[in-house]
């Protein structure tokens, strides 16, 4: 049996069988958790490249930091739950993060839970409205398309409510998919989400005046086949339109001037401004059941509109409010400190990419490849990552690299910025720029 399986297979039995004997064993155990996980500090090879040190954080002093989560659920720290709500971060040991992942949820006596998917078009700014609803920067946006590559689970914890968002990849079809020779989680993930949700969050940028009059025909066959499952509307990106007189025709047009089974009054459309929601309309006259079109362009059961910019933390908690108004008694799935479902080394690799489709043109970051050389412990306690990037061109490793090593350094930098924001801890990484043969 490898090592790191050992390690993970007498945690998970020490975890699950020997809390019950109370703190004192819990904290014997706790002086032995470093070394049974394998975490002793380790002499770390450097590799050339730039590196990104920032100011260190209070919880860099120790493995897990204050009050981590894994404190929390040993029972050496109470959350308070008079304090205001709290995004928990990511650890930045993978065994930890997995044990949390299965750990028994800390539940309320009166638990609600809510399965949220997010469905749009590529680059709709489904990330970036996960990322504000989490409160915290934990998947990869760019203006590039298909950023987000697979399924990303995000998990929101309030007093009682625990809301679980699927981000999604942008929905394509599959001729696109084949033409483009994209991964096949691009084309089945965003359906495959679809068997277990409660509420589907359907989200248009309206900014776009190239897609925004219409959803998209892979979009409106996942709504018809799903139409069991409630959805509603964000339309996203308003700040951005000059015009907002161009929202009600929007609205009718997306909406085929139905929402939650009642035609939509042409006041209510008008006096929607950003950051609030138009509620269900008023009956006027009777229930309306359109017929069934096959060229259908809009979804006439959608149960409410939002319309707001992902980037405003004040348009988000409007809807952030409704989703945990939306819960429904029902059992935790997660720990409360669990705030992703993606793995560390997961949430590194994500963030660098991010950066590789912002910085660089065209083609180019599409064909880079990343390998991560170490995730150690520095002597100081930070989090020390030496990543790979292997390019198949020799032009195409000299933009990267950028003048005198500008633009490597300038994303190892922000990289390193959003990665302390995720794990709480002082960051050190390093790129280095190799030609793949």
């Amino acid at each position: 049996m490898a090592a790191s399986s050992w390690r993970g297979a007498v945690l998970l039995r020490t975890v699950s069988g020997l809390w019950q004997p109370g703190p004192d064993a819990a904290r014997e155990w706790m002086i032995r958790l470093p070394s049974l996980l394998g975490y002793q500090r380790r002499c770390v090879s450097c590799v050339a490249g730039p590196a990104f040190s920032g100011p260190r954080l209070a919880s860099a002093s120790r493995p897990n930091g204050q009050n981590s989560a894994l404190d929390c659920f040993l029972g050496l720290s109470q959350p308070d739950n008079s304090l205001p709500f709290r995004v928990p971060a990511v650890s930045v040991h993978r065994d930890e993060q997995d044990l949390l992942l299965v750990h028994r949820p800390d539940m309320p006596e009166n638990p609600r839970v809510l399965r949220v998917v997010l469905l749009g078009a590529p680059n709709a700014g489904k990330s970036t409205l996960s990322n504000q609803l989490l409160g915290r920067k934990v998947f990869p946006v760019s203006r590039k398309v298909h950023t987000t590559r697979s399924q990303a689970l995000g998990v929101i914890t309030e007093k009682e409510t625990q809301v679980i968002l699927l981000d999604t990849p942008g929905l394509i079809s599959p001729a696109k998919q084949k033409r483009h020779h994209l991964e096949l989680s691009l084309l089945e993930d965003p359906w495959k989400s679809m068997e277990s949700a409660d509420l589907v969050v359907v989200l248009v940028d309206v900014s776009d005046k190239w897609t925004r009059n219409q959803l998209s025909p892979q979009l409106l066959q996942c709504l018809t086949q799903f139409s069991h499952v409630p959805s509603i509307l964000v339309m996203n990106k308003v700040d951005c339109l000059k015009q907002k007189s161009v929202l009600l025709e929007l609205t009718a047009a997306l909406t085929e001037g139905v929402v939650n089974g009642k035609k939509l009054k042409t006041r209510q459309a008008l006096c929607s401004q950003p950051g609030t929601h138009c509620p269900s309309p008023a009956a006027q006259g009777p229930d309306l059941q359109p017929a069934r079109d096959p060229q259908r362009m809009g979804w006439p059961h959608f149960q409410e509109i939002f319309m707001l910019s992902a980037l405003s933390q004040e348009d988000v908690k409007t809807l952030k409010q409704y989703l945990l108004a939306q819960a429904q008694p029902g059992p935790w799935e997660f720990h409360s400190e669990v705030l992703t479902s993606q793995t560390p080394e997961e949430i590194c690799a994500n963030m660098i990419r991010e950066k590789l489709l912002e910085y660089l043109p065209k083609e180019v970051p599409y064909n880079i490849q990343q390998k991560t050389e170490v995730w150690d412990e520095g002597p100081s306690g930070e989090l020390v990552i030496e990543q790979k990037l292997l390019v198949p061109k020799e032009s195409h490793m000299k933009i990267l690299i950028g003048p005198k090593g500008y633009l490597i350094a300038q994303i190892a930098q922000e990289v390193g910025r959003d990665l302390m924001n995720i794990f709480l801890c002082e960051v050190q990484l390093r790129l280095s720029v190799k030609l793949l043969k």
